[in-house]
């Protein structure tokens, strides 16, 4: 690039590079991070005014008189034909910096995603409450969107989506779907559950649950006949449950456990391996679906009991992390090397890989 950096050339290059997330900050060149890792360009090195001429130029109006005095933000950002952008817009001793997500118009399947069939009847639940969840950059928002996209195509609803900001967007097919965004269309996630009981929803998104006031609001959404999805930042179904447990004080958390044991269909835990084969990352992941016994297991606070029932692959479309990263190295698409890197029980997979579980033939069938 030339002596000016200029934004938005930088963002059409890192689009057709790519890069799912671009990192700016004052005193080094910019990075990417393609298939999860992290590169540097070489391009110029940023200056506070080079920063400060790329932030008046994708902030929105709303925020660009405060924007340069401000701590953290968040905001959308759009080049037409091109990509929308997630912007966190932050400061770095003192200096500002950007770290941006892309998220493009196209909205892939789940077949697409590489995602177990299991999701596809998953998301036939006419109410209660579907978790999504994951560390930072897992996928999440890209299964979710999936998912929504998948119930808008194929069946007639009304789907309200809460987010902070909004991210992918929809287009009314079979279904309605309407699009709110905190700060701008409503004051706050449980605000927008609460008013959105009233505006004909049956499928709600929350964008995340942050807090106990809206983890309350979503298990009210769900237990009065809607279907909610949401995500949270845990790495299992166990480890889900009991976050949202230990969100409320220990006096109530008999009635959490009761309210999630009724409500609670489906916990998709996701990662994303790399295979270097293919340069490309596929999202995996364990499914838990709620039965009697894994609603006993909830009511009476004994998750640990959770883990085996999962391990059993195929039982009520449950799906374990490792038989998902079995059935991709069967496909040929990670090796079994990558598989056991990404594996959080590295025994149980080489066992798998041996075919020592009964039910790993039919998993790959």
């Amino acid at each position: 690039m030339g002596e000016n950096f200029n934004i938005i050339s930088f963002l059409k290059s890192a689009v057709a590079a790519g890069a799912s997330d671009e990192h700016l900050k004052v005193g080094h060149s910019p990075f990417l991070r393609i298939n999860g890792f992290i590169k540097k360009t070489n391009s110029k090195v940023l200056t506070i005014e080079d920063m400060d001429n790329a932030i008046m130029e994708i902030a929105p109006i709303s925020v660009k008189d405060s924007i340069l005095t401000s701590f953290d933000l968040d905001f959308m950002f759009e080049i037409k034909g091109c990509s929308r952008f997630r912007i966190n817009y932050n400061r770095q001793l003192g200096t500002p910096a950007l770290v941006i997500r892309n998220i493009m118009y196209d909205i892939p399947t789940l077949e697409e995603l590489s995602l177990p069939e299991a999701l596809n009847e998953i998301i036939q639940y006419q109410n209660g409450i579907i978790l999504v969840t994951g560390p930072t950059g897992s996928g999440k928002s890209t299964t979710i969107a999936s998912l929504i996209n998948n119930i808008n195509e194929n069946s007639a609803k009304h789907i309200i989506t809460i987010e902070d900001p909004v991210e992918y967007i929809y287009n009314c097919k079979k279904s309605i779907v309407s699009q709110r965004q905190i700060g701008v269309d409503t004051a706050s996630f449980s605000d927008g559950i609460k008013y959105a009981l009233r505006q004909d929803p049956d499928v709600i998104f929350i964008g995340e649950i942050r807090d106990k006031e809206t983890m309350s609001a979503a298990l009210k959404a769900a237990e009065t006949g809607h279907l909610v999805l949401t995500t949270l930042h845990t790495n299992d179904a166990v480890q889900t449950i009991n976050r949202i447990v230990n969100m409320f004080e220990e006096s109530n958390r008999s009635i959490v456990r009761k309210q999630l044991s009724e409500t609670l269909r489906a916990t998709i835990a996701q990662k994303l391996v790399y295979s270097e084969a293919l340069n490309k990352r596929f999202p995996v992941c364990e499914i838990l679906v709620s039965t009697p016994t894994i609603k006993d297991y909830i009511s009476k606070g004994v998750t640990e009991e959770i883990y085996e029932l999962i391990s059993e692959n195929n039982v009520d479309n449950m799906v374990s992390m490792n038989s998902s990263l079995a059935l991709l190295v069967s496909q040929g698409k990670i090796t079994q090397e990558e598989a056991l890197e990404t594996s959080n029980d590295e025994n149980e997979l080489e066992k798998l890989f041996r075919g020592v579980y009964q039910g790993t033939k039919n998993y790959y069938e």
